[in-house]
């Protein structure tokens, strides 16, 4: 039998843009060491939770997100200067950069969502009940 949490089902238990902000510190471990196969997991985990969060209209993040995983993000969205810094042109580190201003930006546009949501669920009802008026 299912555990019932109280949390309406219909809502996540962690926001998209907690869990978005979770791959950002996870680019950072694998940032750090050899990329290999567990770079490509994360791409395509990332890539997983990019559709799962946006779903029809995922397509112009997954661009951008793929474009950063070579290193050419700049070329479809508008990076700020510090992903485009001198010292990054060592293309894997240059990715690793880009992926992270992606994910950042993702988390950043789901925090405002979120916002507005949370004010529309918690707001004051102030129209009369129906066949009230």
């Amino acid at each position: 039998m299912p555990h019932n949490t109280g949390i309406n089902p219909s809502f996540p238990e962690t926001p998209l843009s907690e869990k978005f902000q979770q791959r950002v510190e996870m680019l950072s471990q694998i940032g750090g060491g050899p990329a290999g196969s567990a770079l490509a997991d994360f791409d395509a985990e990332t890539e997983r939770l990019i559709r799962e969060a946006f779903g029809k209209d995922a397509s112009n993040r997954l661009e951008a997100y793929r474009y950063a995983t070579m290193a050419e993000a700049e070329s479809v969205v508008n990076m700020p200067e510090s992903a485009q810094e001198e010292s990054a042109q060592d293309l894997p580190k240059k990715a690793i950069q880009q992926r992270r201003q992606v994910l950042e930006g993702i988390v950043s546009e789901l925090q405002g969502v979120e916002a507005k949501e949370e004010v529309a669920l918690t707001g004051e009802d102030h129209e009369d009940p129906p066949m009230m008026s």
